[in-house]
């Protein structure tokens, strides 16, 4: 089935939400690390902090775009499919953002770790020559 362009809309709209919400996370996350907090600690925190208030964000944009699906009006039936994509998407963007965004700083963080003892050994022989 070929999207119409009002639900293409719907996902753009979707995505500025979603991005709105990941920036909520990592500006709190940034803000506890430069209070000299670790990244496990500043994540758990933020995680923490910002959960209630990004999840409520989302449940009332859902809850408001309801009534627009369950309308059976000639009249609304072009704005449904935008409603549809926009407020199921935000309930699944919530749970990404909510969980994702946390374990992909986590994961970079080590992962960044890991890239730098790498080179510190591989480079280590080099040094203790000079």
């Amino acid at each position: 089935v070929t999207p119409s362009y009002l639900s293409i809309f719907g996902m753009l709209a979707l995505a500025g939400v979603t991005v709105n919400d990941s920036l909520v996370m990592v500006d709190h996350v940034n803000k506890q690390l430069k209070k000299g907090k670790d990244l496990d600690q500043a994540t758990r925190q933020a995680g923490k902090r910002r959960f209630r208030p990004i999840l409520l964000t989302s449940l009332t944009t859902f809850l408001g775009l309801l009534p627009l699906m369950l309308e059976r009006s000639l009249q609304a039936q072009f704005l449904i499919p935008m409603a549809i994509s926009l407020g199921f998407g935000v309930i699944f963007a919530t749970t990404i953002t909510l969980y994702l965004i946390p374990c992909v700083l986590m994961t970079a963080a080590h992962f960044q770790e890991v890239c730098l003892r790498t080179k510190n050994w591989y480079w280590k022989p080099f040094r203790d020559q000079v």
